[in-house]
This record gives structure tokens, C-alpha cells and sequence, in this order.
């Protein structure tokens, strides 16, 4: 059956917090303005009745929601885009809030929180929708942040995100999950404050000397009428299932290309990302020409890289593209693993350690990333420097994370491994001709490498 919406709110901070915050939208953000939402579910085991959900866990999860938002005041707030002139912003003001809903469902949670394929429509119950965008007189109002708690009665709770991406980026709204759980675990916000977890909200340290927020608005201004896009691509008709690869896994995987090409620099995520691409084009093979270019895409947080670093507590976005590319038919061929790690690997180089600065050549992302559009482009999403697993909300770890948003591009999600220490996780959301063939060449890939 579907969710029953048990309730619906609106949580907003206290009103003795500033009464107002404004964030000018740098060029790291306004990349996302247009993007799709960003979905995140989180399933945690419980053994709670429905009565005890709602006069015990809801109640706490309100009470530390709003004391977390204290600290996050811009989740409260929304976007403000000029209809006319001047580049969108972030604005919070008192009265602002974030819309929390409150369901029950009775699907199957033991099946939802597998690793075996499911329907990726069966999620869309637990996700929250943002709120539709504001006509103001001079500006689009568009809410950034949507929250949803589902009771699966005597068996868990799914915490459901739902954010606009041109607010924050992973590294961000990571740590308000995390914030949110610690608050709600320990009763307050002493540990935030002690662990000097709250967000830096400095725009003025971000360094654009190329202008880079002036290019990236007119660029945008370009392309992109002022519109609240509805993304409505539902239903998929797609199947997710969710592969581990273990510390041993990655061991073998980099011992293999280090044979092979001692020069390179190793990591878990290069090799699973290569892994995973290569396995991919190989399910796909037969059905494209082997000239036909691909392209593996992700973004790498640059905080700590730009020329005057940023704290990891940034908030907002702050992410350098990163592009690498091959064809159909190396990656299908015997080589393909090592062709993408090669090709990963040198994207990495080129961009990330750009003896430049990681942003150099950033003028051209927007033009570079535009020719994508219908090209053959696999990509991640997420990091395994950005652990899920470790928001306890003081039910215990999480049973199972999910990445909603996969289903509405060509990304897989990757995490740390909840079971396994030093491994990986990774889903993939595909029709099931395609998910089934990968499934089975990399059980063999991993057997054989």
C-alpha cells in the first residue's frame, strides 16, 4: 500500500536567531540551479508502534530538527531569483521554515532495504517533494529543503531528504544529517558546538579572481529561462539492486593495475569506479558501435585545494568537475577495466592536481559539460569520504541508504560499505535487461581480477 501522510508541518528556527541571513550564490552554485533534486533515504531498524512513534519519536525529531536548523538557518530559507537583474542568492529570514512530513506505510521493509534489484518506483512513498517555487513581484522564491519521517510499524523508520542542489552539495547537507542525528542521539547541539562541526558561512572567502561568478551568471542567464522545473519523470519503470565490493576487493584491483602500470596513482575509488564503468559498457555491448565515445563524469570537492583553502564546514557548494573519457569498444574489450582506471586516473591528474590549481580551465566547464547532453555519460554520486551510515539518530546505525536521485540520470551512488570495514557500496538503478547483465559480468570480473 502506499504511505498515509499522518501529518504535515512546517519546522521553523527560533525566532531569536538572526533575523536575517543572506548568501550571494557563487559560480559553485549557480552550476546547480537548474539541476534535478537531490533525494536521499535513510532506513533505520525500530521496533515502534505506531502510538510511540507518534507521541514519542516525531515529537523528539521536531524538537531536535529545529535546534539543528538553528544552526543551518539557510535549509530554512530559500532561494531568491531575480526576474530582471542580479544573480540569485540564498536568503533566510524569521518566519522560514522547512516542511516535515510525517507518514506510515506497510511495504515490505525487509525488501526495501536489500541489496537485491528492486522497483525504483517502490521508493517515491518515503521521498518528500519540495515545495512548489513563489511568485514574488520581482523574483522567483524557490524552497531548498524538504524532510519526511515514515513509520514501517514494528519494523523501522525511513528519514527521507530532499534538497535543491544549488544550496548545498553533498559535503553540506552530509553534515546537516549528521548534525540533525547528533542532536537528536544526545538531546541538544553541546556535541556540534564541542566537535566545531557548525557550518562556516564566509562567502567572502571564496577567491574569484577569473571572475568565474560573473561568467557562470551570464552563461546561465543564457541558456536558461527563469522557471521552477518540475522534473517529472515518473514513473521510471527502472530496478535498483546495490553491489559491495570488500577491502580484499580494492586490494586486488589496485595490486592488478599496479602491475600493469606502475605509475599510476591507486585509490578504492578510482578502482571501483573503473570497475563499475567498464562492467557497464561490457553489459551494454552489441547495442552501440565500438567508435562511439564515453564518458565517466564526477564532481571533486575542492575546499581544501583552492589557493586559499576553505574549511571542510563550508557551506554551500564547492565542487570542480572532473571528465574522463574513452570508447565503446575499449572499455568492452579485455582491457576495459584497465582502460578506465588509466582514463579516470588521468582525469584525476589533469584537474585535481592540476600543478595550476584545481579550478584552472573552469571558464570552460559549463560549455564542455553542455556537449554531453545525449552523449553516452555514466557518472557518481556521492563519496565514500561522506559516511551515511554513521547518522545515528539514537536508533542505531542505519539499515540501508538509498540515493533516490540516480534513478533520474545515469550515475550510480557510491558509499562507504555499512557491513564491511574498508569496502564499498555502490547502486545502480537501470532497466532490468541492462541491471541483470551487469550484475553478471561483474560477479565474473570480480572473480576473475
Amino acid at each position: 500500500m502506499a504511505a498515509t501522510v499522518l501529518d504535515r508541518c512546517q519546522i521553523q528556527p527560533s525566532p531569536d536567531t538572526v533575523s536575517e541571513l543572506t548568501l550571494p550564490l557563487l559560480h559553485f552554485d549557480i552550476t546547480w540551479l537548474y539541476f534535478h533534486p537531490i533525494q536521499r533515504l535513510l532506513f533505520f531498524h525500530l521496533h515502534c508502534s505506531k502510538r510511540h512513534f507518534l507521541e514519542a519519536i516525531v515529537p523528539e525529531l521536531k524538537k531536535s530538527l529545529l535546534i539543528t536548523l538553528n544552526h543551518f538557518l539557510p535549509l530554512a530559507g530559500n532561494i531568491v531569483h531575480p526576474i530582471k537583474s542580479g544573480r540569485p542568492f540564498s536568503r533566510f529570514v524569521i518566519g522560514d521554515s522547512v516542511s516535515l512530513t510525517i507518514a506510515e506505510c506497510n511495504k515490505d521493509f525487509k525488501h526495501l532495504t536489500g541489496n537485491h534489484p528492486r522497483l525504483s518506483d517502490e521508493f517515491y512513498d518515503f521521498v518528500p517533494n519540495l515545495p512548489p517555487a513563489k511568485s514574488a513581484p520581482d523574483a522567483v522564491i524557490l524552497p531548498v529543503l524538504a524532510l519526511q519521517a515514515t513509520l514501517f510499524p514494528d519494523h523501522g523508520v525511513c528519514l527521507g531528504f530532499t534538497n535543491h542542489h544549488a544550496i548545498g552539495d553533498a559535503s553540506t547537507v552530509v553534515r546537516f544529517i549528521n548534525a540533525w542525528a547528533s542532536v537528536n542521539r544526545f538531546g541538544g547541539d553541546a556535541k556540534l558546538i564541542d566537535d566545531k562541526s557548525l557550518p562556516f558561512y564566509d562567502r567572502t572567502s571564496v577567491e574569484d579572481a577569473d571572475g568565474l561568478d560573473h561568467k557562470y551568471w551570464e552563461i546561465v542567464k543564457r541558456t536558461r529561462a527563469v522557471e521552477q522545473r518540475r522534473f517529472s519523470f515518473f514513473p521510471f519503470n527502472k530496478v535498483r539492486a546495490t553491489f559491495l565490493i570488500r577491502r580484499d576487493d580494492v586490494e586486488t584491483l589496485k595490486a592488478y593495475v599496479m602491475r600493469r602500470r606502475p605509475e599510476m596513482h591507486v585509490t578504492a575509488f578510482t578502482m571501483t569506479c573503473a570497475l563499475v564503468w567498464a562492467c557497464l559498457v561490457r553489459a551494454e555491448a552489441g547495442t552501440v558501435p565500438d567508435d562511439e565515445p564515453e564518458y565517466f563524469c564526477f564532481a571533486a570537492d575542492c575546499r581544501g585545494r583552492l589557493n586559499t583553502p576553505l574549511p571542510a564546514t563550508y557551506f554551500g557548494n564547492c565542487l570542480a568537475f572532473v571528465k574522463a573519457e574513452s570508447t565503446h569498444g575499449l572499455l568492452k574489450g579485455k582491457e576495459g577495466f584497465l582502460v578506465a582506471a588509466e582514463s579516470i586516473g588521468e582525469a584525476i591528474q589533469k584537474t585535481v592536481y592540476n600543478e595550476k590549481g584545481i579550478l584552472y580551465g573552469a571558464e570552460k566547464w559549463p560549455a564542455e559539460f553542455r556537449k554531453l547532453i545525449g552523449k553516452r555519460l555514466f557518472g557518481v554520486s556521492g563519496s565514500p569520504r561522506f559516511d551515511l551510515y554513521d547518522a545515528d539518530y539514537g536508533w542505531g546505525r542505519p539499515r540501508k541508504f538509498e540515493s533516490a536521485s540516480i534513478d533520474r540520470d545515469t550515475s550510480m551512488s557510491l558509499c562507504k560499505s555499512r557491513d564491511f570495514d574498508g569496502g564499498l557500496e555502490f547502486t545502480l538503478s537501470r532497466p532490468k535487461r541492462i541491471l541483470d547483465a551487469f550484475a553478471a559480468v561483474f560477479t565474473e570480473a570480480i572473480r576473475t581480477l
